[in-house]
């Protein structure tokens, strides 16, 4: 019967590779920077598992980093990646894991080629028979393609060199089996990050994570709460960095993460090919997002400075289309302004409304025509060729900087301005003669870092509405 050992518990960052970006050799020295930045908040190192891309290093830089990894460790246990495709591969690996200095190796199931169930319970009992080494395994089947069957680990749970298994599979009922049937005898740890805490409170000893590497001490927080039966402020924990587990998880791990620890000033270079570099595989959209998480957890400094949203007298914000207050007054163009939404998702619409035949029309057909830089006017529509009445464009008061950016605006906020003018329109307070004969004109300032789509969303239409409200019960003048 084996023994649990005490060093499987706890937070475990599952360490990426960092490679030379010319080379695609190993930087050595980042592999040295990134153990020092996370070893002070986790309980210990594992290397070369799927997050450090195991599959596109040679056995030789294996051995290397497990190597560097128990240098730097200071003591805490180093759990070396020994997956391979099939036994003999891993027996080496895990050979020199154990030369190397390992306190115990992480094995994946045998993939690729698919043997039977008992083929994969020799595959593990030839290991734990070839070397003396602490073995834990590692059910992953979002890239193996198949689950480590459960009546497999029951039985490999005898074998006195397991220690552990690490569950990546997110799938929280097939974890509560591995802890119904073999949590008595080894230790199950958790290795997908979106479902950390639901899996301590099932009764996981720890994680093995990828973001463990990004914010090691919002797991250690996480773990600690839930040891303490407080699992109000666990959840809030766990809340603050969901986001940026979804990422992870859904992106790859290694490639997301890299470009997170970029941002940090750790820069661990590209994926070796035929990944994708950081800025190639990940949308400009998501790269925003991880920018943003990190800004908000405190991690990176806000690359955003504070937002002003328009003031003074509303017949003097239009100056962008060539419209003054003289305009406004002597051709009876009507404004209106509103706000909604707080914090990132404030939204501020400033609107002039008037006929198509006068000075706006000319303005409006000159911001389709010859559009600001980085500020380009869209046309509200509810659905693409579904154009509201009357005509409207949507001008951005700020530089779109990026297309995270971008999508807030010619996105919700688009949507947003539309339903409200239809909603009116329904209502009646837009006249027949308006929709026929005028044109209008929605200046949109927005936080540069909302991310919420449906904040946004309800913040625009609700903005707009009070916008054209104001614009079409005033008494022109």
């Amino acid at each position: 019967m084996p023994v649990k050992v005490p060093w499987m518990k706890g937070v475990f960052p599952a360490l990426v590779t960092p490679f030379f970006r010319k080379t695609e050799e190993v930087d050595e020295a980042a592999y040295r920077r990134l153990i020092r930045h996370c070893l002070p908040q986790v309980n210990g190192l594992v290397t070369s598992g799927t997050t450090g891309e195991f599959n596109y290093l040679s056995r030789q830089e294996q051995q290397r980093l497990v190597e560097i990894a128990v240098e730097e460790a200071n003591g805490k246990p180093v759990v070396a990646g020994c997956g391979a495709e099939g036994t003999a591969g891993a027996i080496a690996l895990a050979k020199d894991a154990a030369q190397a200095g390992a306190t115990g190796i992480l094995v994946v199931t045998p993939y690729f080629m698919h043997p039977s169930d008992k083929g994969v319970f020799q595959h593990f009992h030839d290991i734990a028979r070839a070397v003396d080494i602490p073995m834990i395994l590692y059910n992953i089947p979002q890239v193996v393609d198949r689950y480590l069957p459960r009546p497999v680990v029951e039985d490999l749970a005898d074998l006195p060199t397991v220690v552990g298994i690490k569950d990546s599979s997110g799938d929280l009922t097939y974890t509560m089996e591995l802890l119904e049937y073999v949590g008595d005898r080894i230790d199950v740890f958790v290795g997908h990050d979106e479902v950390v805490l639901p899996a301590l409170a099932g009764g996981v000893s720890g994680m093995i994570l990828a973001s463990a590497q990004v914010f090691p001490e919002v797991w250690q927080a996480v773990l600690r709460l839930a040891a303490e039966g407080n699992l109000a402020a666990a959840r809030r924990a766990q809340m603050q960095v969901q986001k940026l587990s979804r990422i992870f998880c859904r992106h790859g791990g290694g490639v997301a993460v890299k470009a997170a620890l970029k941002m940090m000033e750790l820069d661990m270079g590209p994926p070796r090919r035929p990944l994708k570099d950081a800025g190639g595989a990940l949308l400009h959209e998501t790269r925003a997002e991880i920018q943003l998480e990190l800004e908000r957890l405190g991690k990176i400094a806000s690359g955003v400075s504070a937002v002003t949203y328009p003031t003074g007298p509303l017949v003097d914000r239009f100056a962008d289309l060539e419209i003054t207050a003289e305009i406004i007054a002597t051709h009876e163009l009507r404004t209106g302004s509103g706000s909604a939404g707080d914090g990132l998702h404030q939204v501020q619409i400033d609107l002039v409304a008037g006929r198509k035949s006068g000075p706006l029309g000319d303005a409006y057909a000159l911001q389709l025509t010859y559009p600001l830089h980085g500020r380009e006017a869209l046309t509200a529509i509810l659905e693409p060729n579904l154009t509201v009445r009357p005509s409207t464009l949507i001008l951005p008061t700020l530089p779109q900087k990026n297309l995270r950016q971008a999508n807030m605006i010619y996105g919700p906020t688009q949507l947003g301005v539309a339903r409200a003018i239809v909603d009116l329109l329904q209502l009646g307070l837009i006249g027949p003669d308006s929709v026929q004969n005028d044109v209008m004109v929605a200046l949109a300032t927005l936080h540069p870092k909302a991310l919420d789509r449906r904040a946004l969303y309800h913040a625009a239409y609700q903005a707009a509405r009070g916008a054209v409200q104001q614009a079409f019960t005033q008494e022109v003048r």
